[in-house]
């Protein structure tokens, strides 16, 4: 029998699910068949894992689960876009659990055929989206009360506060995040996380225009005006002559605030990933944004 696709939703989160024989009955795919030995391919899911102190069960991840620390001692199945069927049947998984982009398509077929399930969890880019993912996961694991209990506690007063930000009467400011990857700068525009991060944020994202991951030039960057600029800590270094160029315009319009003041560099993964640690990179970055800091004492991490 050849797998099946099915997209599931919970609470407004899509969910593919490829299902083999065994699930062929149509039972629910909100509680795993068996997650004892899990190979997890994406960072975010690894982390989210963690904060549900279910990773006794990991067995193996891929090498964008580099949050905590302790992630980099499991066996390593590749990157989540460019797995390998042996590899990931290698560690004896009973669930294969991914991220949005996990693939290829072709080495999850091989897996489930050889009888181990594969769940890849759609990304949303927003608080919501992020708590009902770590809702997912706990359903998948039968760990919810243990989430419910977490997420009140830990992130359920972040995201009030995001909420309040939003209804505060403070100017939007316009900002660009950018990555540098080897030579080339690319800004984050519609559908990318950095966009979510930042809306999350209340700011408008300067690069809007632009959709996906795109080039952006020294030049470019300055017709974009952004009001601020926002890029992992490694990936400032580097890129000198475009944020100089930006940082003349800016001296040049009379800009208050110096090009340095208004570069904020931040950990990448954190703000990126989407796992729970994303929420606090939101706050923390709306903090520094709009001065405004209603709860962070504590979560700088």
């Amino acid at each position: 029998m050849t797998p099946r696709h099915r997209t599931l939703a919970l609470r407004g989160v899509a969910v593919i699910v490829i299902v083999g024989l065994l699930h062929s009955s149509g039972q629910a795919c909100d509680l795993a068949r068996d997650s004892s030995r899990i190979a997890v391919a994406g960072g975010s899911l690894t982390e989210i894992i963690y904060f549900l102190g279910a990773q006794d069960r990991i067995v193996a991840a891929d090498n964008t689960s580099d949050f905590p620390e302790a992630a980099d001692d499991f066996p390593s199945v590749g990157h989540v876009r460019i797995l390998s069927a042996e590899g990931l049947l290698s560690v004896e998984p009973t669930l294969v659990l991914g991220e949005h982009n996990m693939g290829p398509a072709a080495v999850l077929d091989q897996v489930v055929r050889a009888g181990v399930d594969v769940v890849r969890v759609a990304e949303i880019h927003s608080a919501a989206g992020i708590v009902e993912k770590i809702r997912f996961v706990a359903s998948l694991l039968d760990l919810a009360e243990r989430a419910d209990a977490l997420i009140r506690a830990e992130l359920d007063p972040v995201v009030e506060s995001l909420a309040g930000l939003h209804a505060a009467d403070l100017p939007v400011p316009r900002v660009a995040l950018l990555l540098r990857v080897g030579d080339v700068l690319l800004g984050a525009g519609r559908g990318t996380p950095g966009d979510g991060l930042l809306r999350m944020a209340r700011a408008n994202n300067a690069l809007d225009a632009l959709e996906g991951w795109k080039p952006v030039t020294a030049e470019a960057l300055l017709s974009f005006a952004p009001d601020y600029v926002v890029m992992p800590e490694t990936g400032a270094r580097g890129t000198g002559g475009a944020l100089s160029y930006w940082a003349r315009g800016l001296a040049e319009a009379g800009t208050h605030g110096t090009a340095s003041e208004r570069l904020i560099r931040r950990d990448g993964v954190a703000m990126l990933g989407f796992g729970p640690r994303t929420l606090y990179a939101a706050l923390q970055l709306a903090r520094t944004l709009h001065s405004w800091d209603p709860l962070l004492a504590g979560h700088d991490e």
